[in-house]
């Protein structure tokens, strides 16, 4: 007979300050390497969770958001929740995701881009709700071409967990025989879980890999320990799953999980690098040109 290890918390992150990103995105940064520890982290770099934030309609306004900027090492992975979101990039990339949608972009070797409220949005106002996630690249990967996936809701797949616990989201990686539609480049997991109220479940985390549940509605219990609304909970290492309790109001939740990449991260700004005189030469190419600009 097999035992199954379930997994126990390592970690529980408090809920984060807000803070504006541009003017269009007051976010809580959920996790980051630079306040936790890289390698417990790994892959992942960090989590920002915005909103919900009301804005009101401007009809002759600019879009708000961010302006122009480089990445490069990494991937940003967007999920709106609420609202609509423009991209557009230097490699000739754009698009336009709304609730459910999620934007996966590579930014490899290098893109220029911009990230704002679409011009619907702007005009008749709403709430905004998305969150963006940072993706570490392993070395040989830092500097292959960009790419990029516009994965809309519909072909997110989503399974129904055992006992009406509540139901899963499978955006990359696999739970049961689902696999997600995201191209990634290490082994890895995100799925968009919700619970019902009082539900039980246990999911399934692969031994060895780097897990973490970021909770943006509700409230969770992980053998007996309470996580609450906009916490994470870094989970212990070992084991092959996790036993998630929804409190009264059920939880919406993030799951992610993911192989570590074993190597040096060197973080400046928009650069995640191995060592400073890559993160010295990202600057000197974006300066230069090198990375691209929007039109």
């Amino acid at each position: 007979m097999t035992t199954t290890t379930t997994r126990r918390i390592a970690q529980a992150l408090p809920a984060p300050a807000p803070h504006w990103v541009g003017d269009g995105f007051p976010v809580r940064s959920m996790f980051s390497i630079h306040g936790q520890d890289s390698a417990a982290l790994s892959p992942f770099l960090l989590m920002d969770y915005a909103g919900p934030h009301r804005f009101e309609p401007d009809a002759g306004g600019r879009p708000r958001g961010v302006d122009e900027h480089p990445h490069r090492g990494f991937e940003t992975v967007t999920i709106v929740y609420q609202g609509e979101l423009e991209h557009r990039d230097s490699a000739g990339n754009s698009g336009r995701i709304g609730p459910g949608d999620v934007q996966w972009m590579t930014a490899a070797s290098g893109v220029v881009h911009e990230e704002k409220h679409s011009a619907t949005f702007t005009r008749e106002g709403g709430t905004l709700e998305m969150i963006q996630l940072w993706v570490n690249l392993p070395a040989h990967e830092k500097m292959a071409p960009p790419r990029y996936q516009e994965i809309l809701s519909r072909s997110i797949p989503s399974v129904k967990l055992a006992d009406d616990a509540g139901a899963a989201r499978v955006i990359a990686g696999r739970l049961g025989e689902t696999r997600g539609p995201a191209r990634t480049v290490t082994p890895m997991d995100l799925w968009d879980v919700r619970l019902n109220p009082g539900a039980s479940v246990e999911l399934p985390v692969p031994d060895g890999h780097n897990s973490i549940l970021v909770v943006l509605r509700g409230d969770i219990s992980i053998g007996g320990a309470a996580i609450q609304k906009h916490q994470c909970a870094l989970l212990d290492a070992t084991g092959e799953s996790v036993r998630i309790s929804a409190g009264d109001q059920g939880a919406t939740l993030l799951l992610l999980s993911g192989e570590p990449i074993d190597e040096p991260v060197a973080a400046h700004g928009p650069f995640v690098m191995n060592t400073t005189d890559e993160i010295r030469r990202a600057i000197a190419d974006y300066q230069a040109g090198r990375m691209g600009r929007l039109e």
